[in-house]
């Protein structure tokens, strides 16, 4: 139950809200308000808001009944920032508008773009925007601002503030401003004198008091996000200036940031790296200041330790095995709009540093593939320590500057400073351009002591930093409640009174994000630390940093990997514990619903995890887990009798499809719709999208008798579902396939037995293990034998079936999906001419695992004049059967893709199911690939 409060907030918040962007249950409340922090604070509502309206009426109402609020974009925040036990206010989908303007040196954007996105729209200009925070493939546009988040290459000299034109910001009470608009400015000087006159008065001051000034300006030097941006007091003298400026890096806690105006930044084509190892860390500073003052983009400094914690993994480069035990290394990386320019720069970069000791000398590729190992072992420090932590404690990445002088003894210094507080894992890296250091440890917050242990340790790291050396004790990641105790500490007395006299300013009320940047409880940073509880071998990994979620096809709809885990920590924590209570079996009858039966499955989350996470391999295991005894027997008796249940499937699609020509498509879809409402949405949904049946090919060969011999395996799918009615290709796949390959002069075998065999899919997706290893077995053992022990190839048409094959199936087998088949043997038997027409293209789950998306579009452009790749369109959340059960995972999966295909006049994929729910929300026909291949190809003239 609500306190009375938030009741009233309720009403009044749904009568503008729909009641399904409004979230006041356990399970969603839980899972939503979590972020990449280790606080846990569950707010009481979460809103979900699409434009700038509902924000205003969100803050309005929040301010009549004095509730404080936190906003969100990504979650994707390291120090608390982003979490609240009051009003969650997230960005939902309506807040992705943008527009790029004066030749491409300034872009507008809304909060809710990724950040990766940003650069994307900028790249055909050769533009990008300053700030490139590790997390821009997930954190968004409001995010980056209000955090002044920054990264490898932008320094101090491209990030939010620097780079920031103008901005529309929304005010405690609701008011707008938009600083770009001098019909705003007006109205807000008018309507807000306190706040524009207070600005200057402070600015004022701070001239007033050199010291102070001297103080500011010198701390902004370096990396800084502790506390608020005093620089703009400094930097600015008009009023509307000042406030915009204020607002970046003030984490939601001076007014909401619905729209920002960057000034570009060039994205120079050329580029080159180098792994750089010293004997030192004392000589990798050295070399650091030196490299200062030469053209490069990126110093990256890592430690011994942290070279340690990669040596061995795959995908690096050789050497950094038996390095001494005080050796540091080097990442850098420079940047040209030339070639010879490149050329010239590394030459001067070589030399400028050839007087420093160095373990071997200095190697510069400009080849991706080269330079991509070499940062390879820079991205996979966190992941490396995350990947070996025990199961319960957290992974922290702290995150401080110094002066650039102070480098060499700050980095030795912490790292003594680890020696004494027991963290024998901690690693060392960061950007060492701008002397800002990140220090990755494991913390265990389960018990009193470890919390003393980190307090300690903290308290150390703070008289260290700020005492010793003048340092930021916050260079990026933001101030949050993780750093807001040891704000006063860092800047004084005299610049913490400011901050406060600014928050009260702007926020009259302390409705805005309280307990963030300011906040009195000496022990902010030790308090609400997140449970990591045991919860099952998949997951325990989970650091919770949400770089999973931009990719899941459920995220509009239900939970992401990230809020799945979450969930099930919860519920796993609730059980080892005494709180077998009515809220446990809330948590459980939720979890159905939003963790387990709108999880695809499709696994594409482990290609964004840092650790490797698939959170669908481990919803799989849920479903294994309650699958009863008597499923287990229907299950079996349906692996038992697989063929005639695929001549089944056949049949009743061929059965639905008669009643869609007697009845019509609009006739079938209302009564699909109503069968789904009377059922409790329990049948399967009818579109018309639906396939015809089909049936097995017969096994015997095809084909001369001659050298080039493959086997053909389609799959269950395929040997049972159809083309659509409305689809002008009227010749089911495995027909289309066998004359391809004929046409291609092979002799076409098949395995024994073929309508009972399947690779085990079907079942492994719904839980049924033992069911689907059977199958696997079966298929196996049919395929060794009829392609003589693995010498002859096997193609299977769908790829999720060859993803799984390749994964169960004996490994002496040579086994081909579509894509790779065409391009490796049917391009040396067939002459292909373009199709002159635009085409769509959708890489399944697979077929991205299998990493074939570049290969797919180099096969489609042997095929078609234009080839269009959707954005944004990951896993089409079809799952299998699951698009048929609930159809609202592929219908979010989706929603970007009719608006991408407009222009084309068909799509093509590699999985028929996938192309049901693609041809559905795309509004064109997509079919397999082989079609397109075999209608553009001839045979090669002998």
């Amino acid at each position: 139950m609500l306190p009375a409060a938030y009741q009233a907030f309720l009403k009044e918040l749904l009568e503008f809200i729909p009641r399904r962007n409004v979230f006041t249950d356990p399970l969603r409340t839980l899972a939503y308000g979590t972020d990449a922090s280790f606080y846990r604070l569950i707010p009481k509502i979460v809103v979900d808001t699409h434009n700038e309206d509902e924000v205003v009426g969100v803050i309005k109402l929040a301010n009549k009944h004095r509730l404080p609020m936190t906003f969100r974009a990504a979650g994707t925040s390291l120090s608390g920032q982003a979490v609240t036990d009051s009003i969650l206010v997230r960005l939902g989908d309506g807040w992705r508008k943008y527009a790029i303007f004066d030749n491409a040196t300034k872009i507008r954007l809304q909060p809710g773009i990724i950040g990766s996105h940003a650069n994307r729209l900028l790249a055909e200009f050769g533009k990008k925007i300053g700030p490139d925070p590790a997390s821009i493939d997930t954190c968004k546009i409001g995010g980056i601002v209000a955090n002044n988040a920054s990264g490898m290459c932008c320094g101090v000299a491209e990030n939010s503030y620097k780079t920031l034109s103008h901005m529309r910001v929304v005010f405690h009470d609701g008011t707008v401003l938009d600083t770009s608009d001098t019909k705003s400015r007006a109205a807000f000087q008018r309507t807000h004198p306190e706040i524009v006159n207070g600005v200057a008065a402070m600015r004022a001051q701070i001239m007033a008091k050199p010291e102070l000034a001297d103080l500011i300006t010198r701390k902004f030097k370096i990396k800084n996000t502790t506390g608020y941006s005093l620089n703009a007091l400094v930097d600015f003298a008009d009023p509307f200036d000042i406030i915009q400026h204020l607002m970046v890096g003030s984490e939601g806690t001076l007014g909401f940031i619905s729209e920002v105006t960057y000034h570009t930044v060039t994205e120079h084509a050329h580029k080159a790296s180098a792994l750089v190892i010293f004997p030192t860390i004392r000589d990798a500073c050295e070399a650091t200041i030196i490299l200062r003052q030469q053209p490069v983009s990126a110093v990256e400094m890592m430690d011994r330790a942290s070279l340690r914690s990669v040596e061995d993994k795959p995908g690096m480069p050789d050497g950094l095995q038996g390095l001494p035990a005080d050796a540091a290394a080097l990442l850098v990386e420079t940047r040209a709009g030339d070639k010879a320019t490149l050329e010239d720069q590394i030459s001067r970069i070589t030399a400028s540093i050839e007087a420093i000791p160095k373990i071997r000398p200095v190697a510069f590729t400009d080849v991706p593939a080269e330079f991509g190992t070499l940062w390879n072992v820079r991205k996979g420090l966190f992941p490396a320590v995350g990947a070996v932590r025990k199961v319960g404690t957290t992974v922290i990445i702290e995150d401080v500057a110094f002066p650039i002088a102070s480098l060499a003894d700050a980095t030795l210094e912490l790292q003594t400073l680890f020696t004494k507080h027991g963290y024998s894992e901690a690693i060392i890296f960061g950007h060492a351009l701008e002397g800002n250091l990140h220090f990755v440890f494991t913390q265990d917050f389960n018990t009193q002591t470890e919390v003393d242990r980190y307090r300690a340790f903290m308290d150390d790291v703070a008289a260290m930093v700020v005492g010793t050396y003048s340092g930021s004790l916050k260079a990026e990641h933001g101030t949050g409640r993780n750093m807001a105790p040891f704000v006063e500490l860092e800047w004084g007395r005299d610049a913490f009174l400011l901050m406060r006299e600014l928050k009260t300013l702007f926020d009259p009320y302390g409705l805005l994000n309280p307990g963030v940047i300011i906040n009195p409880d000496a022990e902010a940073h030790i308090r609400n630390l997140k449970p990591l509880p045991a919860a099952h071998s998949i997951i325990d990994k989970c650091i919770e940093c949400g770089f999973c979620e931009p990719i899941c096809p459920s995220k509009d709809v239900t939970f992401t990997p990230r809020q799945r885990i979450v969930g099930w920590r919860e519920i796993s924590r609730m059980k080892a514990g005494d709180e077998k209570s009515s809220l446990l079996k809330q948590l459980f009858s939720g979890y159905d619903y939003l963790g387990d039966n709108t999880c695809a499955t499709d696994g594409l989350c482990a290609t964004r995890c840092p650790v490797g996470i698939n959170t669908g391999a481990f919803i799989k295991e849920l479903r294994a887990d309650k699958v009863g005894p008597r499923a287990q027997k229907a299950a079996d008796w349906v692996a038992r009798h697989y063929g005639g249940v695929c001549r089944a499937v056949s049949t009743a699609l061929t059965g639905a499809d008669l009643l869609h020509r007697v009845l019509g498509a609009e006739v079938m879809d209302k009564g699909a719709q109503f069968l789904r409402v009377v059922s409790l949405k329990k049948a399967p949904l009818w579109t018309r999208a639906m396939p015809t049946g089909a049936s097995a090919p017969a096994h015997a060969p095809r084909g001369p008798v001659s050298d080039r011999k493959v086997v053909y395996f389609p799959s269950c799918i395929a040997r049972s579902m159809g083309p659509a009615r409305d689809d002008e290709q009227r010749d089911p796949l495995p027909a289309k396939t066998i004359g391809l390959l004929l046409k291609a002069g092979y002799h076409v075998l098949f395995p024994e037995k073929l309508g009972d065999l399947c690779c085990g899919q079907p079942f492994e997706s719904k839980g049924f293990k033992a069911q689907a290893d059977m199958k696997a077995k079966e298929l196996s053992e049919a395929l060794l034998k009829v392609s003589d022990n693995g010498a002859i190839p096997v193609l299977c048409d769908t790829s999720p079936c060859l993803y799984r094959m390749k994964e169960t199936l004996d490994k002496r087998l040579k086994l081909y999906e579509p894509i790779e088949f065409a391009l490796e043997h049917l391009t040396k038997a067939l002459d292909f001419r373009k199709a002159e027409r635009t085409i769509a293209i959708h890489s399944t789950c697979t077929a991205v695992k299998l990493g074939l998306p570049g290969k797919f579009k180099q096969l489609a452009e042997l095929c078609a004049e234009q080839v269009v790749v959707p954005e944004d369109v990951f896993c089409c959340g079809f799952a299998g059967d699951r698009g048929f059960s609930f159809p609202e995972l592929n219908t979010g999966a989706l929603k970007e893709l009719r608006r991408q295909v407009e222009i084309c006049e068909e799509g093509y994929s590699t999985s028929r199911t996938c192309e049901i729910g693609l041809s559905l929300h795309g509004k064109i026909p997509y079919r397999n690939i082989l079609y397109l291949v075999d209608e553009v190809t001839t045979p090669k003239s002998a």
